[in-house]
Order: C-alpha cells, then sequence, then structure tokens
C-alpha cells in the first residue's frame, strides 16, 4: 500500500518556490472583512455569470490561474471569483484552534458572495476545495450548481483518517508517509500551524446530509486519482448527482482540457 501517494505529489507541485503571500503583480488587493474579523483576498475578473472557484490545500486562488478551466470560462463569458481561503495566500492566517471550526471556510464564502452583491452563483471545488464545496451546497441556497472535483466519499467520515494524519503530521508528530509534505511546507516557509489547524476544523458532509442537497452536482475526477476514489460512490449520494472521469491523477486532471471541458459543459447546461 503507497497512501497518499498521488496526493504529496500534487502537494509538492503546489508549493511555490518562495513566499508568495500577496497577490501577482496584474492584481489589485482586495479584501472583505469576514464575520470573526479574518481578512479575506480574493480576485474578480470578468462580467458574465459569476462562478466562483475554491482551491485545495496548501494552494491559494491564484492556482486557478494555471489552469485551463480559468481560461476557458473567462473566454466563454462569465465573471471568475477566486479566493484564498483563511490560512492561505494573502488572507489571514489566524492561529486560533477555533477559527476554523463550525463551517468558518464556508462561512467566509458565503459573506464574499453578500459583499459582492450576488444572488446566485455556480462553484467550482477541487481537493480540498470540494470538501468545502460540499458544505456550501449543503448551506448556500443561492447556489443554482457545482462541481466536486478530485474527492471522493473519504471526506464524509467526520473520523477520516487522513484528515486526522495530517492534521497530526503538520502538528509536529512522526508519521513517515507524510514527512516529505512536511518538509517542503518548511522549506516554503509556509504557514504550517495555519495548516494544521485547517485539518483539525476540516469538515466532514456525511451522507445523510448529502441526501439533502437538492442542485445540479457533477462530481469528477482522474482515472488515476488512487488516493480518491472519485467514481460514482459520491454522485449517488446526491439526489441530481452525476459522474464524470477525465483521465490523469490528481495533480493533471485539475489543469487539463477535458476536465476543463467537461466542466464547462456542465455548467452552460445546469
Amino acid at each position: 500500500m503507497k497512501p497518499f501517494f498521488a496526493l504529496f505529489a500534487w502537494i509538492l507541485l503546489q508549493m511555490p518556490a518562495t513566499i508568495a503571500f500577496g497577490a501577482s503583480a496584474n492584481d489589485s488587493l482586495l479584501y472583505y472583512t469576514s464575520f470573526d474579523g479574518t481578512r479575506i483576498h480574493y480576485t474578480v475578473k470578468g462580467t458574465g455569470k459569476p462562478i466562483l472557484l475554491v482551491h485545495g490545500f496548501i494552494a491559494d486562488g491564484e492556482s486557478w490561474k494555471k489552469t485551463a478551466l480559468y481560461d476557458s470560462l473567462l473566454l466563454h463569458g462569465y465573471k471568475v471569483i477566486t479566493l484564498d481561503m483563511r490560512g492561505n495566500g494573502a488572507s489571514d492566517h489566524p492561529h486560533d484552534s477555533t477559527a476554523y471550526l463550525g463551517d468558518a471556510e464556508a462561512k467566509d464564502i458565503m459573506g464574499l458572495i453578500t459583499f459582492l452583491g450576488l444572488n446566485s452563483y455556480q462553484v467550482v471545488g477541487y481537493s480540498r476545495g470540494a470538501i468545502i464545496t460540499a458544505r456550501l451546497l449543503l448551506l448556500d441556497n443561492r447556489i443554482r450548481s457545482g462541481v466536486l472535483g478530485g474527492m471522493g466519499t473519504g471526506f464524509t467520515d467526520p473520523a477520516w483518517p487522513r484528515r486526522q494524519r495530517f492534521y497530526e503530521a503538520l502538528s509536529g508528530k512522526d508519521v513517515p508517509e507524510l514527512a516529505a509534505m512536511v518538509k517542503n511546507v518548511q522549506k516554503a516557509g509556509l504557514d504550517q500551524r495555519a495548516l494544521a489547524l485547517m485539518q483539525f476544523g476540516q469538515p466532514a458532509t456525511t451522507p445523510q446530509e448529502l441526501a439533502r442537497v437538492q442542485q445540479p452536482v457533477l462530481v469528477i475526477g482522474g482515472d488515476k486519482d488512487s488516493d480518491n476514489d472519485t467514481g460514482g460512490s459520491l454522485a449517488a449520494m446526491m439526489p441530481a448527482g452525476m459522474h464524470g472521469t477525465v483521465t490523469g491523477d490528481h495533480n493533471s486532471v485539475v489543469r487539463s482540457a477535458p476536465f476543463a471541458a467537461w466542466v464547462l459543459d456542465f455548467l452552460q447546461n445546469h
């Protein structure tokens, strides 16, 4: 057994060569203040129907700009919204252990949508971003449809062993299979405590809760994503769940043109 191997590859490729907690030179530093005073950095580009992109673990909103999906959405006239979730990128990095509990990240996003004056929107989450997107689908009735990418059913278990191991490794415990991840977090100068607390407070959305999600949802993953059971099991938990598979592993799928094509077709038709 090779636990988390594909996930490692994706995490390592997400890590910046240098510390960069600001937006790129082409973006203004836009912020809004969330429910508990945490400042959230976001970007908006385009003028059409709003689509929110939710990034994964050890990443930020800028990571979406490396994907075919981001360019495709703009080309097809969408208003594309990204954010750095709390503890990431140019957003605040709270170190209070309670700061990531109680759906704090979903509340940040819902507050941003309110701040932007949007009455409805669509949402795409990938990897850990899909975990947070699942919460949004349950909590925010302004969502027209959503995409859960690169994630299987593991997160539906509140005692998910992978979440616990990531928390332990980032908290300083010896978890051999995650040692490389921790080393690279430290080498990149990332906020290890904030990353640990994200895992500590990471929400589960149970099968019983997913059964209440009424919006159309596309569950999509790679055929070589060995760390996530991205088959049809997660889609089957939702009344309007659909499933798609594209060629690739956890890291490559989110950047790929086939992923972008699947997601764009779904968004345009739902």
